[in-house]
């Protein structure tokens, strides 16, 4: 039986993000420095990870520019595309290599999106699953809590950055971080609005 994954922020042919840091400004959030050795590290780790038939949902900032869209012809799987605010390109561009271009994807009482919905927004879903932080999560409101060291566990970013070997995901995978997070997976009675502190 084919299995589910989920990633995003791959960048694809981004030299920039093999510059980007985590808050010390010092430690790099990515090991390459040459983008071509990162998109083939990648390409290695995806396809070692995901099977032909397996289904991907790729959460947005796919590739950064055009010339690296034929690497996605290189990735297994059965690839939908929720597209992020650098997917800027034609969707014929994208459906080249992808079965579906969507916005968003709700799946199991959850709602997968680029950029973190409001939290206003959230309502019946247990948790909003999607990328756009890399390094980064989302932080519970210092004014409802008290605190804002402690992440909010209604949402999961799939950044490679935040997954093993800058690869995919096993939904099961981050269904068991969310649960460990003390997160709730699946919908919700009530508006959802308020964190669980």
């Amino acid at each position: 039986m084919p299995s589910v994954f989920l990633v995003s922020d791959t960048h694809f042919g981004h030299a920039g993000v093999c510059r980007f840091t985590r808050a010390d400004g010092v430690t790099k959030l990515r090991p390459w420095t040459d983008p071509d050795e990162m998109d083939e590290a990648m390409v290695k780790a995806w396809n070692e990870r995901v099977r032909p038939t397996d289904k991907v949902y790729h959460l947005g900032d796919v590739v950064i520019n055009r010339k690296a869209l034929p690497i996605l012809d290189r990735l297994n799987g059965d690839k939908v595309l929720i597209r992020g605010n650098h997917d800027i390109f034609k969707d014929e561009d994208y459906s080249k290599y992808f079965r579906s271009l969507r916005g968003y994807h709700v799946m199991n009482g959850m709602i997968l999106s680029h950029i973190p919905i409001h939290s206003e927004s959230l309502g019946r879903f247990g948790v909003n699953i999607h990328g756009h932080l890399h390094a980064n999560r989302v932080m519970r409101d210092v004014a409802l809590c008290g605190r804002l060291d402690v992440i909010d566990t209604r949402y999961h970013c799939v950044c490679v950055e935040q997954t093993p070997d800058f690869a995919p995901i096993l939904f099961e995978d981050v269904l068991k971080r969310i649960t460990d997070e003390g997160g709730v997976v699946g919908f919700q009675n009530g508006n959802g609005s308020n964190p669980r502190c």
